[in-house]
């Protein structure tokens, strides 16, 4: 495996790696807020992030490299409200999209293109996940704060992560 590619890969493992603990922090403060269907959500979600990060790690081995924990930083754990827990994982998903971008630009840059094709599922996984969390944080935003209309996206959050069991995620 070309270096420069399996180091971008690395600090993109890094990112997956720290996405989990981050939706971890945030599912706790959910579950700590009464929002128990945002907690399973996003426990769900934390658990969706390490199987990309693993992804990334056997495709590392696959190809012959040797992938590295990095150090992660400490997410943040304590928020304002559910509001500002959607609209930190919707300003964190556009990170990863340009995140996954650049690793993209580098194995073009390198000629790596069995990579290059590989990271195409994490293009439009990418996609999915801007446009579901710009979603989830449209409706917060049009309930603004009446209890009953937060009651009812929690319960939403709740089938959504229902589905995702059913899914096998």
């Amino acid at each position: 495996m070309n270096k420069n590619v399996e180091f971008a890969i690395n600090q993109q493992i890094n990112k997956e790696e720290f996405s989990s603990r981050l939706y971890l922090a945030m599912a706790i403060w959910c579950e700590s807020n009464g929002y128990p269907g945002a907690a399973n959500f996003l426990y769900k979600h934390a658990e969706e992030e390490r199987i990309h990060m693993l992804k990334l790690v056997h495709y590392v081995a696959d190809r012959g490299g040797q992938a590295e924990l990095l150090p992660i930083d400490q997410p943040e754990q304590k928020y304002e409200s559910l509001l500002d827990v959607f609209d930190k994982i919707l300003n964190h998903e556009i990170f990863i999209t340009e995140s996954i971008n650049s690793l993209y630009e580098v194995t073009m840059n390198e000629r790596e293109y069995t990579t290059a094709n590989f990271l195409q599922w994490y293009i439009t996984e990418q996609v999915e996940e801007e446009s579901l969390f710009s979603t989830i944080l449209d409706k917060i935003k049009l309930v603004g704060a009446d209890k009953a209309g937060m009651f009812h996206i929690d319960k939403e959050l709740e089938g959504m992560a229902a589905a995702m069991v059913v899914a096998g995620i």
